[in-house]
């Protein structure tokens, strides 16, 4: 389907870097007091820090600093869903992750890979 999951606005991305970072780093950038905001999926790192709903208080913000990619192959903001693993997940749970993936991709800078994360594809 032409222009699926495209924004409403063009996004002028930057090229996507592979800088490691840690899940330590990761945690930090979790919106709090300021600090840079970043979501991880399938071990590549996003900057949604311009996104309020990653933000304290925001609907989002539970994956914020994490990798998100199990809750979201789930469509789930419930924290206990939020972690890396996806490869177990279904078809169909798959599916939504790899939408997800695209959905990021299109709107969101990424700036590095969880280091030693084992979600890669």
């Amino acid at each position: 389907m032409a222009g699926k999951f495209e924004p409403k606005v063009k996004v002028d991305l930057n090229p996507p870097k592979d800088d490691p970072i840690s899940v330590e780093e990761l945690a930090k950038c979790n919106g709090v007091e300021g600090e840079k905001c970043y979501v991880a999926i399938k071990g590549k790192v996003y900057d949604v820090t311009g996104n309020k709903a990653y933000q304290p208080g925001g609907s989002y913000h539970v994956f914020a600093g994490k990798d998100a990619s199990r809750a979201l192959g789930l469509t789930s903001t419930k924290a206990e869903d939020v972690s890396s693993d996806w490869k177990s997940l279904g078809d169909k749970e798959k599916s939504t992750l790899n939408d997800w993936v695209t959905f990021f991709s299109k709107r969101y800078n990424v700036v590095g890979i969880v280091e030693g994360a084992d979600n890669l594809e």
